[in-house]
């Protein structure tokens, strides 16, 4: 397996991995303006992109992932439940739905909380063995906090999904698991982001607080103290759903 963690503007964290031997490569999270480091780095490690995941509909930044999909000739996937939102094809998603890039295998985990359509993946190398490897949690859980709940509104009702899936989903995979976060600190996409770039699922258990607490405590600090919204929130989730990035933001 080859593995390239990219950080890119508003602190975002972006992803490139995949089989070198079997010439197969899978994007995460690609920031519009990133595509040709994506197809560069892919030729790089002699393999050719076939996945383009976004792991929700972003709020912070522009995406450049129905760009890259377009560009490479390989299927862009959301969540299904934007299925009736977006205004342009995808190929959806759904819990426990396997994408495979060679030896490298990617399993959806649903995980709400975030977004409604967020989702994180758990990847494979089959030359390893049968048990993943690590998760890319997207925007649900960071190396020492975890996402905000408000951008869909319904902030309580949010950070309480976001708690059930936390426990359910994500916490419950082994410790030595480890992870990698959509954002690291200076992002709006959460409070008390770490400046480092990833974790384990067990560390995050003993050290993260908002991993310790009870559902009742968990949406209280969650909503206690909200960051303020992103920039220009409104028209960058707008561009997204209709997959049309502003010159503008290219520059």
């Amino acid at each position: 397996m080859f593995f390239r963690q990219r950080p890119a503007a508003n602190a975002t964290l972006s992803y490139l991995f995949g089989c070198a031997g079997l010439q197969k490569a899978v994007a995460v999270d690609v920031v519009a303006g990133d595509e040709d480091w994506f197809i560069e780095e892919a030729q790089r490690a002699g393999a050719h992109i076939v996945h383009v995941i976004d792991t929700h509909v972003h709020a912070d930044h522009y995406s450049g992932g129905l760009e890259l999909a377009r560009r490479a000739g390989a299927p862009y996937h959301l969540h299904e439940s934007n299925q009736g939102r977006v205004g342009f094809d995808f190929s959806p998603l759904r819990e426990g739905q396997r994408l495979e890039a060679g030896n490298v295998v990617v399993d959806i985990i649903h995980t709400p909380g975030h977004t409604p359509d967020s989702v994180c993946l758990a990847v494979r190398d089959l030359r390893r063995g049968d048990e993943p490897w690590f998760v890319i949690t997207g925007d649900t859980l960071f190396v020492g906090a975890v996402g905000r709940p408000d951008l869909a509104g319904q902030e309580r009702e949010m950070a309480a999904q976001l708690y059930d899936t936390l426990h359910s989903k994500l916490l419950s995979l082994s410790p030595e698991l480890e992870i990698y976060p959509g954002h690291q600190a200076g992002s709006a996409c959460g409070a008390g982001l770490s400046g480092k770039p990833a974790s384990t699922i067990g560390f995050e258990k003993r050290f993260n607080p908002m991993l310790s607490m009870s559902r009742d405590d968990f949406v209280a600090a969650l909503t206690a103290e909200i960051p303020p919204q992103p920039a220009d929130m409104a028209r960058i989730v707008e561009a997204n759903l209709r997959g049309v990035v502003p010159e503008a933001a290219l520059v």
